[in-house]
């Protein structure tokens, strides 16, 4: 049987909550990632809801990318929206990140540290579930505006 989560750690702060699957991940400043969360979520007029993040490998997320997207490929991240489930006016899921993927994509497409493109899949989860999409080339474009947005929150809170 496929479990969908199995968390091995946890750090807990209002709704907003990491997890590890299948890997060794410390993320440091919790309450920096999580104030941010926030702030983005509110920024565009939501509340959040019960979010996680859950940290894990690339074979791990192919293995949900084949089991729920029907698709046999790696990806940095994956997204499921549970909205439905709590309170419809708060953002809710899950958002499943393959660290593997995103050293590869850190130094592939440029980005500055391997931070800054967590920060960037990390936004990409939540505007998922806010309801941005990246399907079409307008979308795309839109999506990748909105996570330069919430790369330059991010960087602004660290620097508080």
């Amino acid at each position: 049987m496929f479990t969908l989560r199995i968390s091995q750690k946890k750090a807990h702060n209002n709704m907003i909550s990491f997890f590890t699957q299948d890997i060794i991940c410390k993320l440091h400043q919790k309450r920096l990632y999580i104030k941010w969360l926030n702030q983005l979520i509110q920024q565009h007029g939501k509340q959040s809801g019960h979010l996680s993040v859950i940290f894990c490998s690339d074979s791990y997320i192919r293995v949900l990318n084949r089991n729920f997207l029907s698709h046999d490929d790696y990806t940095d991240v994956i997204t499921f929206d549970h909205s439905e489930l709590y309170n419809k006016g708060e953002i809710s899921g899950d958002i499943y990140i393959s660290i593997d993927t995103v050293k590869i994509n850190a130094k592939e497409f440029g980005a500055s540290s391997f931070e800054q493109e967590l920060v960037r899949v990390m936004a990409h989860g939540v505007l998922h579930l806010i309801g941005f999409n990246d399907t079409t080339p307008n979308e795309q474009q839109i999506m990748t505006q909105q996570e330069d947005l919430a790369i330059r929150l991010f960087e602004i809170n660290s620097e508080q």
